[in-house]
């Protein structure tokens, strides 16, 4: 009877490890630290990857599910945007920008089941932001970025889905 548990308890054992290394490898990759350095050279290949005519590209920073901050190397104005489940945290890394907020989307196109995208906006208010600026664009906000000072700007940006209920009152 002892030898029947003990080959149970190991046949037991064997079934989950194999089922976590399976489920390990489906879950989606974590990375929840990027040193300085890492940032520094996310900032460069961004820089080097950029067609002429792009005027963005993001570079994956951070991920732990739902979670993604990207590096945002921005040379150029890009549309308007409008995320209907996600505020939009900000934090400039190099440059200056002036961001537009609020008012509404100019030739409004959806272009996903969350979210939406306009040549420009009407109506919104614009705040100048520089190096080390924070700033938190709530869902449902039309949105755009226009670089300014002659230069690239690098942000690094953070969706945060809205919970489904608060849990504060």
């Amino acid at each position: 009877m002892l030898v029947r548990l003990s080959a149970l308890s190991i046949l037991i054992g064997a079934c989950a490890n194999d089922a976590l290394a399976q489920s390990a490898s489906e879950a989606p990759m974590m990375k929840p630290f990027s040193s300085s350095s890492e940032i520094t050279g996310l900032i460069a290949k961004a820089r080097s990857d950029r067609k002429q005519d792009q005027p963005m590209v993001a570079e994956p920073i951070l991920l732990l599910a739902p979670y993604h901050a990207n590096l945002e190397y921005r040379a150029a104005t890009a549309p308007a945007a409008l995320h209907e489940r996600d505020a939009e945290m900000m934090y400039v890394i190099e440059g200056t920008v002036t961001i537009i907020t609020g008012g509404k989307l100019v030739d409004e196109k959806r272009t996903n089941a969350a979210n939406l995208a306009g040549s420009s906006i009407a109506g919104g208010k614009a705040l100048p932001l520089s190096k080390g600026d924070f700033l938190i664009v709530p869902e449902n906000t039309p949105h755009q970025i226009l670089p300014g000072g002659g230069a690239p700007i690098v942000l690094m940006t953070l969706h945060v889905p809205r919970p489904v209920s608060a849990p504060w009152p």
